[in-house]
């Protein structure tokens, strides 16, 4: 027999859906005929699966070890009373993370470029991974807990891409969250260096389509059919000019040079305010507009990125999620990424 207590992430769920995260490899005929013969009971009564779950609620399942391990699809080890997961090893490492905010329903971490936000592959460690191994070193959360119920990074970021990731530690925090994202009451704002010659604040609106296959994605200024409407604002904060020299050095300025030759190439230091949330959004929009961003190589300009890995020994596209304000005023900043300190110092 193995007994569960309905925690915070569990409660207000239906009773059904609980049980198939719990017994992940469970057919529903099943679960639906142990409940029926009470062999699932929920606080010491039969139960048709359709009740909702509140905090403090007592699940018992009369299986055996052996049923249960299998429709788990986990190993299991004693633990007093109960039986809980054991997690691979490695499955979620624990690493330091930059965290710029917790509290009981959310964490903020500043996210390095090259790590994936989420899984691509199965075989992938991400932020995600990362996030409930600091969770579980914490003890935040427990193994046995994972088995019903996943922290999940709300918002996403390219693995190039650096800066503010949000994670749900909580049911409360992911739901919350979620709202929050999907009515656009989080107001999200990027650094990048762009190519090319921006001189006044505007917002941009296009249409987004993406190709599953290449994982590219193209923006269009007109309505097209299956395009995802996108809005993007930008200001520019300064300005680097190729070939000016301030100490036999170029240089980052807040203002042009007076003279600008055919010749000259400048690239800007822009501020972005994400208004809506798409795939790539921010890179293609800019490339379309013909502002691509440095050391972006799916759409950026090649030469310019080329140009600034020789000079610069950019590593990475140069694009920062710096900066997240919440519709209740809070706001959180994360400190200028090193590759970005290390190029504008050099500039």
């Amino acid at each position: 027999m193995q007994s569960f207590q309905i925690g915070k992430n569990e409660a207000g769920q239906r009773f059904d859906k609980y049980l198939k995260k719990l017994l992940s490899q469970a057919p529903a005929s099943f679960l639906y005929k142990m409940l029926r013969k009470k062999n699932i009971t929920l606080n010491g009564k039969k139960a048709a699966g359709s009740e909702r779950l509140n905090r403090g609620d007592e699940v018992k399942l009369f299986l055996s070890d052996e049923t249960f391990a299998k429709f788990a699809h986990i190993a299991l080890k004693s633990s007093g009373e109960h039986l809980c997961k054991t997690i691979p090893e490695g499955k979620y490492p624990y690493i330091h993370l930059d965290i710029i905010y917790e509290d009981d329903d959310i964490l903020i971490i500043n996210k390095p470029h090259g790590m994936l936000s989420q899984k691509a592959q199965p075989e992938d460690i991400s932020a995600n991974e990362y996030i409930i191994g600091y969770l579980l070193q914490q003890q935040t959360i427990t193994e046995e807990q994972l088995a019903t119920f996943t922290p999940s990074v709300c918002n996403r970021l390219d693995r190039n891409t650096s800066g503010l990731l949000i994670a749900g530690k909580s049911l409360k925090g992911l739901q919350d969250m979620a709202n929050e994202l999907s009515s656009r009451s989080v107001s999200k704002y990027y650094r990048c260096l762009v190519k090319g010659n921006l001189t006044e604040p505007q917002t941009r609106e296009g249409w987004l389509i993406k190709n599953e296959q290449t994982n590219q994605v193209q923006v269009l200024k007109s309505k097209v059919k299956d395009g995802r409407y996108i809005k993007t604002g930008y200001e520019p904060l300064a300005y680097y000019v190729k070939g000016a020299k301030r100490n036999g050095k170029g240089c980052l300025q807040k203002s042009q040079p007076a003279e600008i030759s055919d010749n000259t190439e400048i690239f800007t230091l822009l501020n972005v305010h994400l208004i809506t949330g798409r795939s790539h959004q921010i890179r293609a929009h800019l490339a379309s507009l013909g502002y691509p961003i440095v050391g972006d190589y799916k759409y950026g300009d090649r030469r310019a990125n080329d140009w600034f890995a020789r000079h610069f020994q950019i590593r990475t596209q140069m694009l920062q999620a710096y900066r997240i304000r919440f519709a209740d005023g809070r706001e959180f900043e994360a400190p200028l990424e090193r590759e970005f300190q290390r190029v504008l110092g050099k500039c």
